[in-house]
């Protein structure tokens, strides 16, 4: 068989299809492997560039078949998308890969580390289990009201209305106090297991002297600086530290046309757990200056003179973005700016 120097790879659980050309562009390779044949075939095909969708499991794979000699590049799905000719399968979708990859204008991902992969795996399950916290509080608050019992606002009326529940104050039904004890029990298990991934996160970023180093700039603490750290090890990959605001998301979208340029929101694409952290972050501060402006920057007060509170937080979680940005690049801690 011919060699093929550019293979796409469509990735799935158990089927993969793979499309291979050489350096004429001549089709030599299609074929569908199984799961457990996948380490084998490519183990005896010559070294090759390999494009894939950064899907789920992609960066496995990426690893795997670096270590058997091949250059693997990951692809954005939304940028492979475009080059899909008619119909859906995953042969035309391997097809496409291979098209994308030799796009000289085409933004690839890098390859991540198991190790980064599993500093990010704690942020998504703590995101998980405070999602699913604040689903059984709202749904513990909602099915007590239906029998008039209302508690107050906040973390503090929740548990206050959990104490009564245990405590057997309540008037209700069997079936309401069987089901509203069970959505106590669970929101319980839930808080719990999430302090337990929180725990673990800060002692990380604890003992990191990065992340110690990123926790000096405002609005930052040990949990974004851990997820700072993971999803950016090398600050390098990215130009400016606006590019790095793009990646999380924090950039205006630009729409134009006929020489008219109007910027809109922020695109919110990206990497949505470090974004969302630094948003938490700056609506925070953003709050307490606002009874102390003495505390603000210059900048900050500038702003919160003329823009509402939430616009100020997300511009301010995007100027922190390029303040991580050029801290990682120069290695040096926050410095505040000097007020003439």
């Amino acid at each position: 068989m011919e060699q093929a120097i550019m293979i796409g790879l469509d990735i799935a659980k158990n089927v993969f299809e793979v499309h291979g050309r050489n350096a004429a562009s001549e089709v030599v390779l299609r074929r569908s492997l199984k799961r457990g044949t996948m380490e084998k075939v490519f183990g005896k095909l010559s070294p090759a560039q390999i494009g894939l969708e950064a899907c789920g499991s992609a960066h496995h794979w990426g690893r795997v078949l670096s270590k058997l000699g091949h250059d693997v590049r990951l692809m954005p799905a939304a940028y492979v998308k475009p080059y899909v000719k008619r119909n859906k399968s995953d042969a035309i979708d391997a097809a496409a890969c291979w098209e994308a990859m030799g796009r000289p204008d085409m933004r690839f991902v890098p390859l991540k580390t198991a190790d980064q992969q599993a500093a990010l795996s704690l942020h998504r399950s703590r995101e998980l289990l405070v999602r699913q916290r604040t689903q059984l509080g709202n749904a513990l608050r909602a099915l007590l009201s239906e029998f008039g019992i209302v508690a107050g606002k906040g973390k503090a009326g929740l548990s206050h209305l959990i104490e009564q529940l245990r405590a057997g104050t309540l008037e209700l039904p069997q079936d309401a106090l069987f089901s509203a004890t069970i959505l106590a029990d669970q929101h319980a298990a839930a808080d719990a297991t999430a302090a337990q991934l929180e725990r673990r996160i800060k002692a990380q970023a604890k003992a990191d002297k990065t992340a110690r180093m990123l926790q000096t700039a405002p609005t930052v603490g040990p949990i974004t600086a851990h997820a700072v750290r993971a999803a950016l090890p090398d600050p390098a990959r990215f130009k400016c530290g606006r590019d790095f605001a793009a990646f999380l998301g924090l950039a205006p979208s630009n729409s134009g046309t006929g020489g008219k340029t109007r910027t809109g929101h922020i695109t919110k694409k990206g990497d949505r757990t470090v974004r969302r952290l630094l948003v938490l972050g700056a609506t925070s501060w953003v709050r307490q200056v606002s009874k102390r402006l003495d505390k603000a920057s210059p900048w900050l007060r500038g702003m919160l003179a003329r823009r509402p509170k939430k616009v100020v937080a997300v511009a301010l979680a995007a100027r922190t973005a390029r303040i991580l940005w050029a801290m990682l690049t120069h290695n040096q801690p926050y410095r505040a700016a000097a007020v003439s």
